[in-house]
């Protein structure tokens, strides 16, 4: 049966989405375009620009987002794809309970928390390092990753796992070596939505890390004194630099985003479920 495609794209719910992306997309696009065109034109050279972002401490930033947002990530989908393979796949009591508890996780704000989780930090001997940052990080990442996940590997075709029991593999090698690859896609879309959170962080390493600040500080503290110097080149060179590592990651795994969206089950894994 032919589907009226026509009708669908026409219909009055696409119309106004269509509308209201296009409008937020020129919202975002005309400052940066306008702020791009005013830069190019400036007096200094672009080389000079980064330069000048570089000596400022730019270089700094870059490397402690690099460090929290690594270890911040990886441990986050470590311990995120056990927990929700556990949740999806396994039937024990309080399974619910444990479930809509990391998605009860996502309602809670940063400011909401701020204040006790200083203290908390601070208890631990944590403040202004790259241990407290992380575990933060990966604690503020947990019910997201849980819940996406979760909903993930519920779609994944059970015999897969089953022949692996069988054939004697245990339940962590089934989950490292058989389920984990094919959830693949799933994982680099919720690793890419976390590193771009961790990535663009600023309220937790205000209170959490001033010692160490990360590139959302440094762009905060450039920002402040670049403005009465008039000279906004070294600035934007320092908002290149945090927008060009997501983009390009972005760009090199937009198809596996796509699929793991889109719940894409690996074909492989469809075929050794039909037979």
């Amino acid at each position: 049966m032919a589907v009226n495609t026509r009708d669908r794209s026409s219909s009055p719910v696409n119309v106004f989405s269509h509308t209201v992306l296009t409008g937020w997309t020129v919202l975002i696009a005309v400052p940066l375009v306008w702020w791009l065109v005013a830069w190019l034109k400036g007096a200094g050279g672009i080389g000079d620009d980064f330069a000048k972002a570089w000596e400022k401490g730019v270089g700094d930033y870059v490397g402690n987002s690099i460090v929290v947002v690594v270890l911040g990530v990886l441990g986050t989908m470590l311990f995120g794809s056990m927990v929700a393979y556990v949740l999806a796949r396994y039937e024990f009591p309080g399974n619910r309970f444990i479930y809509w508890l990391f998605a009860a996780g996502m309602l809670f704000p940063t400011f909401l928390t701020i204040v006790p989780l200083f203290f908390v930090v601070e208890d631990f001997g944590m403040i202004s390092t790259y241990r407290g940052l992380v575990l933060v990080y990966i604690a503020y990442s947990l019910p997201f990753t849980v819940f996406f996940l979760h909903a993930y590997f519920r779609t994944l075709p059970t015999a897969v796992a089953e022949a692996a029991l069988v054939d004697g593999a245990g339940h962590a090698t089934t989950f490292f070596r058989v389920m984990l690859p094919m959830a693949k896609p799933g994982l680099i879309s919720v690793g890419i939505f976390n590193a771009l959170g961790q990535w663009n962080q600023f309220v937790l390493p205000s209170f959490l890390a001033p010692e160490k600040p990360v590139l959302a500080q440094g762009i905060a503290a450039l920002f402040d004194s670049e403005r009465y110097e008039n000279d906004g080149g070294a600035l934007f060179a320092a908002l290149t630099i945090a927008v060009v590592p997501v983009v390009v990651v972005y760009l090199i795994f937009h198809r596996q985003v796509q699929a793991g969206l889109t719940g894409a089950v690996p074909q492989s894994a469809v075929v050794t479920e039909r037979e």
